[in-house]
Protein backbone atom coordinates (compact mmCIF):
# COMPACT_ATOMS: atom_id res chain seq x y z
CA UNK A 1 0.00 0.00 0.00
CA UNK A 2 0.63 3.40 -0.62
CA UNK A 3 0.45 5.75 2.59
CA UNK A 4 1.47 9.26 3.86
CA UNK A 5 2.77 9.78 7.57
CA UNK A 6 1.84 12.76 8.36
CA UNK A 7 3.69 14.08 11.96
CA UNK A 8 2.18 17.46 13.66
CA UNK A 9 4.17 20.40 15.58
CA UNK A 10 7.03 19.41 17.73
CA UNK A 11 7.31 16.03 17.12
CA UNK A 12 11.00 17.47 14.88
CA UNK A 13 11.64 18.56 18.22
CA UNK A 14 11.98 14.75 19.58
CA UNK A 15 14.49 13.84 22.02
CA UNK A 16 14.78 17.57 22.71
CA UNK A 17 11.31 17.74 24.40
CA UNK A 18 10.23 16.33 27.40
CA UNK A 19 12.24 13.35 26.89
CA UNK A 20 10.91 11.46 29.89
CA UNK A 21 7.10 11.75 28.17
CA UNK A 22 8.29 10.74 24.33
CA UNK A 23 11.09 9.42 24.43
CA UNK A 24 15.40 10.16 24.14
CA UNK A 25 15.54 8.94 20.13
CA UNK A 26 15.42 11.68 17.84
CA UNK A 27 12.93 12.83 15.07
CA UNK A 28 15.78 10.63 12.61
CA UNK A 29 15.11 8.00 14.71
CA UNK A 30 11.52 8.12 14.51
CA UNK A 31 11.38 8.42 10.59
CA UNK A 32 14.04 5.58 10.41
CA UNK A 33 11.88 3.45 12.43
CA UNK A 34 8.94 4.33 9.76
CA UNK A 35 10.81 3.59 7.02
CA UNK A 36 11.68 0.25 7.89
CA UNK A 37 8.82 -0.66 9.21
CA UNK A 38 7.10 0.07 6.25
CA UNK A 39 9.76 -1.70 4.15
CA UNK A 40 9.29 -5.13 6.49
CA UNK A 41 5.71 -4.68 5.69
CA UNK A 42 5.29 -3.92 1.84
CA UNK A 43 4.29 -0.79 2.22
CA UNK A 44 5.50 2.43 0.27
CA UNK A 45 5.48 5.84 2.73
CA UNK A 46 6.07 9.55 2.23
CA UNK A 47 6.66 10.85 5.40
CA UNK A 48 5.15 14.43 6.37
CA UNK A 49 6.10 16.83 9.61
CA UNK A 50 5.18 20.21 10.05
CA UNK A 51 4.29 22.81 12.76
CA UNK A 52 1.56 24.41 10.85
CA UNK A 53 -2.66 23.95 10.79
CA UNK A 54 -2.71 24.98 7.15
CA UNK A 55 0.70 22.91 5.76
CA UNK A 56 -1.02 19.85 7.63
CA UNK A 57 -4.82 20.71 5.71
CA UNK A 58 -2.54 20.78 2.53
CA UNK A 59 -0.95 17.32 2.50
CA UNK A 60 -3.74 15.75 3.84
CA UNK A 61 -6.06 17.15 0.70
CA UNK A 62 -3.31 16.48 -1.78
CA UNK A 63 -3.60 12.44 -1.06
CA UNK A 64 -6.85 12.53 -2.70
CA UNK A 65 -6.34 9.87 -5.29
CA UNK A 66 -2.37 9.43 -4.56
CA UNK A 67 -2.56 7.53 -1.58
CA UNK A 68 -4.11 4.18 0.06
CA UNK A 69 -4.34 5.51 3.73
CA UNK A 70 -2.81 8.22 6.14
CA UNK A 71 -1.47 7.69 9.65
CA UNK A 72 -1.41 10.89 11.51
CA UNK A 73 0.26 11.95 14.73
CA UNK A 74 -1.38 15.55 14.87
CA UNK A 75 -0.02 15.81 18.51
CA UNK A 76 -1.23 19.43 20.01
CA UNK A 77 -3.69 19.53 17.01
CA UNK A 78 -5.17 16.86 17.89
CA UNK A 79 -7.16 18.28 20.52
CA UNK A 80 -8.06 21.98 18.49
CA UNK A 81 -7.94 21.38 15.17
CA UNK A 82 -11.30 20.79 13.30
CA UNK A 83 -9.65 21.59 10.34
CA UNK A 84 -7.61 18.96 10.38
CA UNK A 85 -10.61 16.78 11.12
CA UNK A 86 -12.69 18.42 8.29
CA UNK A 87 -9.82 17.39 5.77
CA UNK A 88 -9.81 14.41 6.37
CA UNK A 89 -12.87 13.47 5.74
CA UNK A 90 -12.89 15.75 3.01
CA UNK A 91 -10.32 13.24 1.54
CA UNK A 92 -12.15 10.15 2.47
CA UNK A 93 -9.39 7.92 3.05
CA UNK A 94 -8.63 5.18 5.94
CA UNK A 95 -6.36 6.77 8.58
CA UNK A 96 -5.00 5.38 11.80
CA UNK A 97 -4.38 8.28 14.59
CA UNK A 98 -0.87 7.51 16.87
CA UNK A 99 -0.07 9.51 19.82
CA UNK A 100 3.60 8.56 21.46
CA UNK A 101 2.20 8.76 24.81
CA UNK A 102 -1.21 7.94 26.53
CA UNK A 103 -3.05 10.83 25.92
CA UNK A 104 -5.77 9.53 28.18
CA UNK A 105 -3.45 9.26 30.52
CA UNK A 106 -2.29 13.11 30.70
CA UNK A 107 -3.56 16.21 31.16
CA UNK A 108 -7.43 17.25 30.94
CA UNK A 109 -7.64 18.29 27.39
CA UNK A 110 -5.81 15.86 25.46
CA UNK A 111 -8.01 13.22 25.95
CA UNK A 112 -10.16 14.86 23.35
CA UNK A 113 -9.36 14.02 19.79
CA UNK A 114 -11.11 15.39 17.26
CA UNK A 115 -8.94 13.38 14.60
CA UNK A 116 -10.41 10.07 16.35
CA UNK A 117 -14.19 11.04 15.22
CA UNK A 118 -12.44 10.07 11.92
CA UNK A 119 -9.78 7.70 12.35
CA UNK A 120 -10.02 3.60 11.74
CA UNK A 121 -8.12 3.18 14.81
CA UNK A 122 -6.50 5.18 17.23
CA UNK A 123 -3.22 4.09 18.99
CA UNK A 124 -2.15 5.52 22.27
CA UNK A 125 1.00 5.14 24.41
CA UNK A 126 3.62 2.67 22.56
CA UNK A 127 5.70 5.04 21.59
CA UNK A 128 7.70 4.36 18.16
CA UNK A 129 6.30 0.99 18.02
CA UNK A 130 2.77 2.83 17.95
CA UNK A 131 3.67 3.50 14.03
CA UNK A 132 4.43 -0.22 13.55
CA UNK A 133 1.12 -0.70 14.71
CA UNK A 134 -0.45 1.67 12.68
CA UNK A 135 1.14 0.20 9.49
CA UNK A 136 0.32 -3.57 10.43
CA UNK A 137 -3.47 -2.25 11.10
CA UNK A 138 -3.56 -1.32 6.70
CA UNK A 139 -2.16 -4.62 5.79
Amino acid sequence: MKLLVINGPNLNMLGIREPDIYGKQDFAALQDFIRDSAKALGHSVTLFQSNHEGEIVDIIQSAYGVYDGIVINPAAYTHTSVAILDALKAVGLPTVEVHLSDINEREEFRKFSYVSMVAKKTICGLGFEGYRKALEWFK
